[in-house]
């Protein structure tokens, strides 16, 4: 016998109880917290604004770094992962015939407890094929590292790379270690493009383009167009004309000074990178150091001794001493450090009223702190022999390291003064010495009497062009 059964009623019922207790669970999450049952807000039934459709959605064209008209090297960034990314690319380098090397970020979670590991492939325009795991650097980053860290990862494979055939190299990026495993599901970079012919093994031992090479950290917020205008006027002479400076613009770099940079990038002194797209990735200080290891392998086989240093840091030599002459004595180093002079931002002499528009920032701020305290260090390398670095040194390179005594080589430190755009002198004073908050400064004119030989450098070179450039 069949029998029927009407369940309309039933439904009638789940379908209002269910309704009921929706509106009621959507109405806790807008009763303060203290009313609410519930310990996270949650949403216990779906709406078509919170379903998601299953698509598959293509890949995104991996950008290129290009040229702008005004010769700015506009940067990109292309990161691939889920959440916080997995790897996020940013350039690769031949370090030798044999050897590349891949920078990038990484999740700082995934770096210190996860197991990520990289391979290295060529592709020869040929069709043959060379793949060798990837050895990523051992870097601190002395707790400054915040959602992303530097990663640096050599790649070095068992005989030289044909330049005549050319090829391409690709960046396996994983999450879960195992060489095979990393093969066969990762996340894939194209990481340089090579045409035939386009490199030549004796790039990597001919005598390099520049003496000197200066690679700055990332220059962000409102810079003083003045400032810049003094630093690199004084540096330009100082390194001489085999010398070249690498600036990287994180937003710092607005219309007033690329002005005053422009009559030295047309001089062939200055490149200028625009690497603002970085500011969606999370790390310390503009990614700092990811942006002065770009520097170093970019240029590694094109200067014989690499500068680190800030904006608002004056190398100065003293005595006759030229800086060719104590570069000569340190060859059989790798790497040197040379120590800190602390400068007040607001004291100035008492005899330059009324003429402080005149002056430049670092001939009128003649007062040095004396107080007894650990002085920050800047350095140079013969990057040739470096694989990674940071900001006060490296420790990653092969070869011997020495400080150098403040006699030989010092920097004057005028911490704050480039992101200011007013003027610095607050509090005049008429003595040699004084103490300010129980700190004790003394005069020291060492800068403040080679001020006209850089102005006259400046009027030489470049002639009377950013005389009329304000604070």
């Amino acid at each position: 016998m069949l029998l029927r059964y009407n369940c309309a009623p039933e439904l009638k019922l789940i379908v209002t109880a269910l309704l009921f207790f929706c509106a009621v669970a959507t109405l806790f999450q807008f009763l303060p917290t203290r009313f609410s049952p519930f310990s996270t807000y949650v949403t216990l039934c779906p709406t078509t604004s919170n379903v998601a459709t299953a698509t598959t959605s293509p890949s995104p064209q991996q950008p290129l770094d290009h040229v702008l008209e005004n010769g700015v090297i506009k940067r990109s960034f292309y990161p691939v992962g889920t959440a916080a990314y997995n790897f996020i690319f940013m350039s690769a380098y031949r370090g030798g015939p044999n050897s590349f090397v891949v920078l990038g970020l990484s999740s700082k979670p995934l770096q210190k407890y996860g197991n990520p590991a990289y391979t290295c492939e060529y592709q020869y325009n040929d069709g043959s094929v060379i793949i060798v795991p990837g050895n990523k650097l051992p870097l601190d980053d002395f707790g400054y590292g915040r959602t992303y860290v530097l990663v640096v990862v050599n790649c070095t494979f068992p005989s030289d790379t044909d330049p005549s055939t050319g090829g391409r190299l690709l960046f396996h990026a994983s999450t879960n270690g195992g060489y095979d495993r990393v093969v066969n599901s990762t996340d894939t970079i194209i990481a340089l493009n090579e045409p035939p012919n386009s490199w030549q093994p004796s790039q990597f031992s001919s005598v390099p383009k520049y003496d000197y090479l200066y690679c700055g950290s990332s220059l962000f917020g409102d810079l003083s167009p003045q400032r810049i205008r003094e630093w690199i006027a004084y540096h330009v002479r100082l390194f001489g004309t085999k010398s070249h400076f690498v600036f990287y613009n994180a937003g710092g770099i607005h219309p007033e000074v690329m002005n005053v940079l422009q009559p030295w990038i047309e001089l062939g002194f200055v490149t200028v990178h625009d690497v603002k797209e970085q500011e969606r990735f999370d790390t310390f200080y503009h990614n700092q150091i990811l942006v002065l290891n770009d520097c170093l392998h970019r240029h590694r086989f094109a200067t014989k001794w690499m500068f680190f240093f800030d904006v608002d840091e004056y190398i100065y030599l003293s005595g006759n001493s030229s800086l060719d002459s104590i570069m000569e004595l340190l060859n059989d180093y790798t790497m040197f450090n040379f120590e800190q002079v602390s400068m007040s931002d607001r004291l100035c002499l008492t005899e330059d009223a009324g003429q402080f528009h005149r002056r430049w920032g670092f001939e009128k701020l003649v007062y040095k702190n004396v107080k007894e305290m650990r002085r920050d260090q800047k350095y140079a390398i013969q990057p040739k022999n470096v694989y990674a670095t940071g900001v006060h040194r490296s420790e990653n390179f092969d070869g011997s390291f020495t400080w150098l005594p403040s006699e030989m080589m010092k920097y004057f430190h005028y911490h704050g003064t480039v992101a200011e755009r007013r003027e610095p002198c607050r509090q005049l004073i008429k003595d040699n010495s004084t103490t300010i908050e129980d700190t004790p400064y003394v005069s020291d004119t060492a800068m403040r009497l080679i001020a006209p030989l850089i102005k006259k450098f400046e009027l030489d070179a470049i002639g009377s062009r950013l005389i009329s450039t304000r604070l």
